[in-house]
């Protein structure tokens, strides 16, 4: 009779615990960016159900009007404190209200305004903008164009 066993070790060695640290660092390394690519399209597509939003109360407020007039801006028709996904207010300019001149307009590439009655857009994640769409800070712009016809990313313009 023999009176002492061998026991096996039912522990993890520290080659298994490192195949197991790799593995969980590999998948990490795949969904992180998976997941945060799909929060930044969920905020841009989020934008641009806002702007359509706020188009058509616009739509509403200038048909509520004789004189087809617009907004001089949000707070006329209570959204002057909407912030956009990434927390920044949308931005609104009455182009009519300008009597002709557009130096504050929202220009395409060429230059060419690209609304004849308002902007409507948001700064975007940088929370940066400027006139022409092809500026640095105007690239993740989420924008209202051709008097509604494309609303979306300017760099999609």
């Amino acid at each position: 009779m023999k009176l002492s066993k061998r026991h096996k070790s039912i522990g993890l060695t520290i080659i298994e615990l490192l195949i197991v640290i790799a593995i969980i660092g590999t998948l990490a390394a795949i969904a992180i960016p998976m997941y945060t690519g799909y929060v930044e399209s969920a905020r841009v597509q989020s934008a641009i159900t806002d702007i359509k939003t706020i188009s058509l109360v616009i739509e509403k407020f200038r048909a509520d009007r004789n004189n087809m007039s617009l907004p001089n801006s949000l707070a006329n028709i209570n959204y002057a404190n909407y912030l956009d996904p990434w927390g920044n207010p949308y931005q609104y300019l009455n182009i009519q209200a300008l009597g002709g001149g557009c130096g504050p307009c929202r220009k395409d590439r060429f230059i060419v305004p690209i609304n004849t009655d308002y902007d409507l857009y948001s700064m975007g994640k940088d929370g940066q903008s400027a006139p022409p769409l092809t500026a640095a800070g105007s690239r993740d712009d989420i924008i209202r164009a051709n008097d509604g016809a494309y609303i979306g990313p300017a760099q999609g313009y």
